[in-house]
C-alpha cells in the first residue's frame, strides 16, 4: 500500500504546482484569475492527498505486499486475490439504475430521478447482501 500513497501523494504535488502555475498564468491576464480552473487544481490535489493518506494509514496496519519489496518478482504475488460473484446479475442492476438516473436529472425529470435513485438502493443492497440469504437459496 505504500507505492500507491507515494503515487497519490506524488500526483497532489503536481496538481498544486500547476495550480499555481495556472493561478500565476490567469491572474496576469487582462480579465484576472480565472477561479474555476484554480479551484478545481487544488481540489483534486486535496483528493488525491485524501486517497494518499487513506493508503499511507492502511499501510500501516496490512501485511507488507509483493508490491510494496523493490525486488519482488512476478510470481511473488501468486495466489487467490479474493472472492468475486461469477454469476451475479446485480451490477447490471445498478448500471441500468444509474443511466437512468443520469436521463431523469439531465431532463430535469425529477421524480424521475428519485425513482431511479431508489433502483439503485434496491439494486446496491441486492449485490452486499447477494451472498448472506443462506445456501438453500441459491
Amino acid at each position: 500500500m505504500k507505492i500507491e500513497a507515494r503515487i497519490f501523494e506524488a500526483i497532489a504535488v503536481f496538481f498544486i504546482v500547476v495550480g499555481t502555475i495556472y493561478a500565476v498564468a490567469t491572474a496576469n491576464y487582462y480579465t484576472g484569475p480565472e477561479w474555476a480552473g484554480i479551484a478545481c487544481l487544488y481540489f483534486s490535489a486535496m483528493l488525491s492527498l485524501l486517497a494518499g493518506g487513506y493508503f499511507r494509514f492502511v499501510s500501516r496496519r496490512v501485511e507488507i505486499r509483493p508490491e510494496d519489496y523493490d525486488d519482488a518478482e512476478i510470481e511473488d504475488g501468486a495466489g487467490e486475490l479474493g472472492f468475486f460473484s461469477p454469476h451475479s446479475w446485480w451490477p447490471i442492476a445498478v448500471a441500468i439504475g444509474a443511466s437512468l438516473f443520469a436521463i431523469g436529472f439531465a431532463s430535469g425529470n425529477f421524480w424521475f430521478a428519485i425513482g431511479s435513485a431508489l433502483v439503485i438502493v434496491v439494486a446496491a443492497t441486492g449485490l452486499v447482501m447477494e451472498y448472506y440469504v443462506g445456501p438453500e437459496k441459491h
